[in-house]
């Protein structure tokens, strides 16, 4: 097993050639992702966000550290729950109305455009923890579990370190959410 503590420096580098908006539009797009990111979110509580933070992290053999992951989780939890999730609440309360008021299809659009900035600045803000490290803290280190386990990484590092309260026994027993995680997984580059 690798070396949890010591940072790879190659992989590091290696992360920062891929800005995190941009590994998100690409994962996003392979078959399965949407479905199985919005069944998380849907029926597990998931910050989409977070879990494309974990996948592009671990695509370069890297995990967040879980003590200096805690304060930045929660940053992102409020935003998402402040700004995103308002939007989202207010394009799907629309829906219905949209589909036979032009004008409220329209405004609709908008602030489905809206909700995509939102979390877009939300993967911004956390490829800008990941990268703008201050001098002597480590937020990254070298992913722990081996890519053949990927499934049960991701599993944990959603639901073994939240701390909210959520029982990693409910993800456990819904085949579905498994199903979604090994989705995720597979499709994601080995390290």
């Amino acid at each position: 097993m690798r070396d949890a503590i010591a940072l790879d420096s190659n992989r590091l580098h290696r992360l920062q050639q891929t800005p995190l908006w941009d590994f998100a539009l690409a994962f996003y797009a392979k078959p399965g992702i949407e479905e199985a990111c919005l069944t998380l979110q849907e029926e597990a509580g998931v910050d989409v966000c977070e879990l494309l933070l974990h996948c592009w992290l671990y695509s370069f053999g890297l995990e967040a550290k879980p003590s200096a992951f805690a304060l930045q989780r929660e940053q992102r939890h409020l935003w998402q729950r402040q700004v995103t999730q308002v939007l989202r609440t207010l394009r799907r309360d629309l829906k219905a109305s949209a589909a036979s008021n032009e004008p409220v299809a329209a405004l609709r659009e908008i602030i489905k455009q809206a909700e995509l900035l939102a979390e877009r600045e939300n993967l911004q803000r956390w490829q800008a923890w990941v990268w703008e490290t201050p001098s002597g803290e480590q937020r990254v280190v070298n992913a722990s579990e081996k890519s053949s386990d990927a499934a049960n990484w991701l599993r944990k590092q959603l639901f073994l370190r939240q701390g909210d309260g959520r029982s990693d026994g409910s993800i456990k027993c819904h085949k579905m959410l498994l199903q979604a995680l090994q989705t995720l997984t597979g499709q994601l580059d080995p390290h």
